[in-house]
């Protein structure tokens, strides 16, 4: 099969985060607002004229992407809806890419945003899948924790890995994420603070887990030339891959999707994973990271134990990763959790860090990870970025 074509030309710029809280009784579609403001305030460019809307949403019912198009008074040519989590940031960002290569767009808003009243986690959960419907909520197992609890076990066993090396990346996000005014998580954790707490669903443990939150992340995508127009900061994409139920075969997910398609990721960007600054992976749980260090190339899957021992994954360390300081600092707002790694990104790249400004930075690694069945995620992506 013929390797992608690549992303000449397409860059994206102006990132924006509507600051995240624990609950809120606001609509999804009041975030999203917020972050079209965001995002003209910032572009210069009249929502308007955003002529591309692309939308990841959980709680955006009854609506889809095209009802808010009345909510706006937009007209664009192209739409999107992606209520696919994790890997929807990956998955919208490639294709806005393509509409504006192809100009079937000039200007794609990229937003993700959930909404989170008391008790609506809960309630999602229940119609979350038919999986969740049918295999795991019948048995007691609410909510995802128990089937990542089924995967983490498989996984670490494979590879060896420990609980505390999987604390380092945890213990190492929440370092960062102290820099970051928006996260929500406040506090030091020590790794003595990550070894006692309480079990939730072994190995799973408390601060292996997100917290649940409103907010919204978003970006635009647009021509190079677009951009210089309008005097904006703005970082390429080089390369981008996407698979969903990447190895249907396997009795439980001990790799994702990535795997499949690494070398066309790596080929398309022209470098190795040595080549990037920093790295943003889909931290819904700290093991799911380490096994996207792996399939994405970093080490093999049995050195992933010697890989996390060996490296400082704070701001200022030799592999700076989720500098936000991720979902498990940060916060979980819903879909707006897969295009967190994509804003963090850009603002590196563009140097607009601000405390957790990584040095030098010129190349960055972003991958998505989503949609969880009782024995698997199914969607997995990843893009190259590079400054401009």
């Amino acid at each position: 099969m013929a390797r992608p074509r690549g992303y000449d030309g397409v860059v994206l710029a102006v990132p924006v985060t509507v600051p995240y809280v624990r609950h809120s009784t606001r609509s999804a579609q009041w975030w999203v607002g917020r972050a079209l403001a965001a995002l003209a305030q910032g572009s210069g460019i009249d929502h308007r004229a955003f002529d591309g809307l692309s939308v990841a949403s959980f709680s955006l019912a009854p609506d889809t992407t095209i009802g808010l198009t009345q909510h706006f008074g937009l007209s664009p040519r192209f739409i999107d809806f992606l209520p696919l989590g994790g890997v929807a940031g990956v998955v919208g960002l490639r294709r806005a890419a393509r509409a504006v290569q192809a100009g079937d767009c000039d200007v794609v808003a990229c937003v993700a945003a959930d909404t989170n009243a008391p008790q609506s986690f809960r309630q999602s959960l229940e119609q979350f899948s038919r999986f969740s419907q049918d295999a795991v909520y019948p048995y007691g197992a609410g909510g995802p924790n128990v089937s990542f609890a089924l995967i983490a076990q498989a996984f670490m066993a494979a590879t060896g890995l420990e609980r505390s090396d999987i604390a380092r990346l945890a213990v190492a996000q929440r370092e960062n994420a102290l820099r970051n005014p928006d996260a929500l998580m406040k506090k030091p954790l020590t790794m003595s603070d990550y070894m006692n707490a309480r079990a939730i669903a072994p190995p799973i443990h408390l601060f292996d887990c997100v917290m649940p939150c409103a907010g919204a992340e978003a970006f635009l995508v647009m021509r190079e030339a677009t951009a210089l127009a309008q005097g904006l900061p703005f970082v390429r994409l080089t390369a981008a891959i996407e698979r969903h139920n990447g190895f249907p075969a396997d009795p439980v997910m001990l790799r994702g999707g990535w795997a499949r398609d690494v070398a066309d990721l790596w080929a398309m960007a022209g470098v190795g994973p040595d080549a990037v600054h920093l790295v943003q992976t889909y931290d819904d749980y700290p093991f799911v990271s380490a096994m996207q260090f792996a399939d994405l190339g970093f080490c093999a899957p049995a050195a992933l134990p010697d890989f996390l021992r060996g490296h400082d994954f704070t701001v200022t360390g030799d592999l700076p990763h989720n500098t936000s300081g991720g979902q498990l600092s940060v916060g979980q707002a819903g879909c707006a959790g897969g295009h967190l790694g994509l804003v963090e990104a850009l603002r590196q790249l563009s140097g607009t860090a601000g405390a957790r400004q990584v040095k030098d930075a010129r190349r960055a690694l972003v991958s998505g990870f989503g949609m969880i069945a009782y024995d698997r995620g199914l969607g997995s992506g990843a893009v190259v970025l590079e400054a401009a």
